[in-house]
């Protein structure tokens, strides 16, 4: 693992930059990061999303969809492009023929989406999801990013893993974006505690090629992984990665037909009673939110 950056050395803390605060799947599971239990109405059911605060994600008059400007007044973080992709829909789980519809990830077929998991009282992970990429986004914008959002809810089902991966390729007017962020919880058996976050494996097969994304997500995901546990105090998966917090992964289409640095981040398990605890309060969201701002801040940073 290289090392991390300090924020202060990053210059992310230098002027006020950063927001105030303390300092998916397992193998085998179910497509792109998304354990598919609690699909139904009460896992994931529409209006349980909580955004934290600030402007919608709706384009202004001539940008794109789900595309938020940069602070006018500048930051660290000035000319460059994120993009995060909100982990399933709320709508999914009232579309399962389009959600099911198989679609090419380079190495094989699979779903286009999922409806994601739940904590046991149904609070939905794309609820989760939404609400911290929502946080992120405020925050990454005030660190002076151009920010994109895969999507706001703003349609009845996905986007499709392959469209969320184009969303990305051809961010910041077809140039591709930065980083990207994937927010994701997982799904996995209780007692199965921690955050982790997901690389790209080395694939080169049909449409996939992540050949020069592998090194830089690697990046991306070590800055990341180090930011959250500092800004949660969540210690990593300890049912996978073997304490490291990364796993890495050749199964997933988000991160197979990326042409730019991304990663998948599985902020706990919303199936084990301690994280669901965690992941369902929206204090404890707002630190996710900030670790991952200031992991992928790092990153940017150099």
């Amino acid at each position: 693992m290289t090392a991390v950056v300090p924020l202060a050395a990053a210059g992310l803390l230098a002027g006020g930059w950063a927001l105030a605060g303390p300092g998916g799947a397992g193998p085998g599971g179910p497509p792109d990061g998304g354990d598919a239990r609690g699909g139904g109405p009460a896992g994931a059911s529409p209006g349980t999303s909580a955004p934290g605060g600030g402007e919608p994600g709706a384009a202004p008059s001539g940008g794109l969809p789900g595309q938020v400007p940069a602070d006018p007044s500048g930051g660290p973080l000035a000319g460059k492009v994120v993009v995060i992709d909100p982990g399933h829909n709320p709508g999914n789980f009232r579309h399962p023929d389009e959600i099911n519809k198989q679609v090419d990830i380079g190495t094989n077929r699979k779903e286009c989406d999922t409806t994601g998991t739940s904590t046991r009282d149904g609070y939905a992970e794309a609820a989760f999801t939404l609400d911290v990429s929502h946080r992120l986004r405020d925050a990454l914008r005030r660190l002076g990013a151009t920010v994109e959002l895969t999507h706001d809810a703003d349609r009845p089902f996905g986007p499709c893993i392959d469209e969320r991966a184009r969303i990305g390729n051809l961010a910041g007017g077809g140039k591709g974006a930065d980083a990207v962020v994937s927010v994701h919880a997982d799904g996995s058996a209780v007692g199965n505690r921690g955050h982790h976050v997901i690389l790209p494996g080395l694939v080169k097969e049909g449409a996939a090629d992540t050949a020069p994304i592998v090194a830089p997500s690697r990046r991306l995901g070590e800055r990341i992984e180090a930011e959250f546990a500092r800004a949660t105090g969540s210690a990593p998966a300890n049912y996978l990665g073997g304490g490291t917090g990364l796993d890495v992964r050749k199964d997933l289409g988000g991160l197979n037909l990326s042409t730019v640095p991304k990663v998948f981040v599985e902020c706990g398990n919303l199936q084990d009673p301690k994280d669901a605890a965690l992941l369902s309060d929206a204090a404890w969201r707002q630190k996710a939110a900030q670790g991952i701002a200031n992991g992928v801040g790092t990153y940017l940073l150099g």
